[in-house]
């Protein structure tokens, strides 16, 4: 079950546009792709730092995942991603191990990654996302 890289770190804000010009100058010189993920209700921008991205991502409808933890938390971390070489392996691995997960199949996240998170109720308080790009 070997993890390849932290792939992304996803930090939730109430306004992508509201993303600081600081962080925005630092991250990338030019202004990024905005994306809408409708099936996790969010819409999200990535700023590639290196092998990794900063993701940022605002809640596209109300009670969407990210828009429940801005509305318990406000603006901050809101999950690490890593990539995995064969998500559907990991996934059975980790539910043969007990492990909780959010998703036991992957679903299609931002730039067509299949992606499927851990509950953090068994990853010590943080939601970890899977996720890997095109097939298995």
């Amino acid at each position: 079950m070997a993890i390849i890289k932290i792939d992304h770190v996803g930090i939730a804000v109430s306004d992508l546009e509201d993303v600081s010009p600081a962080i925005r100058k630092l991250l990338s010189p030019t202004p990024p792709h905005v994306e809408t993920v409708e099936d996790q209700g969010v819409k999200t921008t990535s700023f590639r730092a290196g092998g990794t991205a900063v993701e940022f991502l605002e809640s596209a409808r109300a009670g969407s995942p990210v828009d429940r933890y801005l509305s318990k938390r406000g603006n901050g971390i809101h999950h690490i991603a890593l990539e995995v070489k064969n998500i559907e392996e990991v996934l059975a691995a980790l539910k043969k191990e007990g492990v909780e997960l959010i998703d036991e199949t992957p679903k299609v996240g931002a730039e067509g990654k299949r992606i499927a998170f851990i509950h953090p109720r068994s990853a010590g308080g943080i939601l970890i996302e899977l996720c890997c790009s095109g097939g298995a």
